[in-house]
């Protein structure tokens, strides 16, 4: 009998060697090489043979793509995220926190697209049929165009799903990835062998059948799916569904997308009923907004094409400390020390001796630049004990040497503003010359010194 051969693989990018190596000769990350036997039987493999049997190459210019086939969800929120609805062959990977509400919107989808006629499969390999019936019953009313299967085999539901043919099963969902496994892989569920080649099966199915699944992944401590970072390149799509699992508000998110955008996202509250759509996000992160207190701006961020009221906040007190304290919430810490160097540096204001605490209100995470000048507003306010306007919102990127350079997408911002009953804004100076329409007044300004005057 030939001695079974084994393969080294690395958890974050999937280089593959015949022996260990303390650093990944692909990604460079240190101790990522883990041990995998290769798959048992002899001869081809079903996916060597699958690939001796493909069709001939095809010329680029007889491809035709006039049609793009998708499916409506029924969740306005979920479409925008996936870029307009779910890709017909599409393999999508969900992750988030533990009762974060994964399973639950995916069920809420595959109630809506039953409703439309779609022919659905949800395998559960973490629940029992009683269990996901009780779910079900919180959400609403079900058609006999959705099928459940509890089942850990990924042989045993490929079976199910090729039984069928093409015009059987429209969209699968298998929650979750880290609980099944392949017969023919000599490895526990959810290690880092079943994970590759389990998702490596469902992809080939997805393609051949054109059946759109959905495959809903645990995420470590750290907030990023378990498993090899394979995973992800592997797939279509993959949404992350962010917030705190005891607050009612939850963020949809794409960080990988083939069929659209990368920046939008998806807001929901957590009902008894399931996930309902948040159709206003900036209503609700104003929501309990303190009126006429230091340290409280409103500034405008942009997800996407979509436009977000929030609020920033900012707390400076007199330090107790060697070192003063910066604290980040919902935005870069190290864009904070910058922000503080810069008021330091070129306003002439002394803040070594004054900690300093930053939030965005609401649960929102931030990377914009374009929250500078409302970091820096609301920290001058705290610092000097002055409230700013209720009604006047801020935005704007702030450079090193403290120069107010323009954002994307002003007009927009300022729109949004005055929908939501501002009368006043705080942009900079070039934003302001290339406005169009100015539904409020409007202030550029080209430094933070003139911020200063202003506030």
């Amino acid at each position: 009998m030939a001695k079974e051969k084994q393969v080294f693989f690395c958890k974050e990018c999937g280089f593959e060697a015949a022996k260990w190596m303390g650093q990944c000769p692909g990604c460079r990350a240190w101790n990522t090489m883990v041990e995998s036997p290769k798959l048992k039987g002899k001869g081809k493999s079903g996916y060597s043979q699958r690939v001796l049997e493909m069709k001939k190459p095809s010329r680029i210019t007889e491809v035709s793509i006039e049609t793009e086939d998708r499916y409506n969800t029924g969740i306005g929120e979920l479409d925008r995220v996936l870029g307009g609805g779910v890709v017909k062959g599409s393999l999508t990977l969900v992750g988030g926190d533990p009762g974060i509400g994964k399973s639950t919107l995916l069920l809420q989808m595959c109630r809506n697209m039953s409703m439309e006629g779609l022919s659905i499969l949800y395998v559960s390999g973490e629940e029992s049929l009683k269990q996901i019936k009780m779910r079900a019953d919180r959400i609403g009313d079900f058609n006999d165009r959705l099928s459940l299967l509890s089942e850990t085999c990924l042989d045993s539901v490929e079976e199910i799903i090729t039984e069928e043919g093409a015009s059987g099963f429209n969209v699968v969902v298998i929650d979750s990835i880290q609980t099944v496994y392949k017969e023919d892989v000599d490895a526990a569920p959810g290690s880092v062998s079943q994970v590759r080649e389990c998702t490596s099966a469902i992809l080939r199915l997805a393609k051949q059948m054109e059946i759109s699944v959905f495959i809903v992944g645990h995420v470590t401590k750290e907030g990023v799916v378990a498993g090899p970072r394979v995973l992800e390149h592997m797939v279509d799509t993959v949404l992350y569904f962010e917030g705190d699992n005891i607050a009612a508000y939850r963020m949809l998110r794409a960080v990988k997308n083939r069929f659209g955008s990368t920046n939008e996202i998806g807001v929901f509250e957590m009902k008894n009923t399931g996930l309902a759509e948040v159709m206003n996000p900036s209503e609700y992160m104003l929501q309990g907004k303190p009126e006429n207190e230091a340290g409280s701006v409103v500034a405008c961020t942009l997800e996407g094409t979509r436009p977000i009221m929030l609020e920033v906040q900012a707390l400076v007190c007199q330090t107790g400390f060697n070192y003063p304290r910066r604290t980040a919430v919902g935005i870069d810490f190290n864009r904070i020390t910058l922000l503080m160097a810069i008021i330091e540096k070129r306003m002439g204001i002394h803040m070594a001796d004054y900690d300093a605490y930053v939030n965005i209100a609401g649960g929102l995470k931030v990377n914009e630049p374009a929250l500078d000048l409302a970091i820096i507003a609301a920290v001058l306010s705290s610092y000097r004990g002055r409230a700013l306007d209720d009604k006047t919102f801020i935005f704007g990127e702030v450079g090193l040497v403290g120069e107010v350079r323009a954002v994307g997408m002003a007009q927009r911002r300022i729109n949004e503003a005055a929908k939501m009953g501002y009368t006043s804004c705080i942009v900079p100076k070039a934003n302001e010359d290339m406005l169009e329409d100015k539904p409020i007044k409007c202030y550029g300004i080209k430094n933070i010194k003139e911020l200063a005057e202003l506030i």
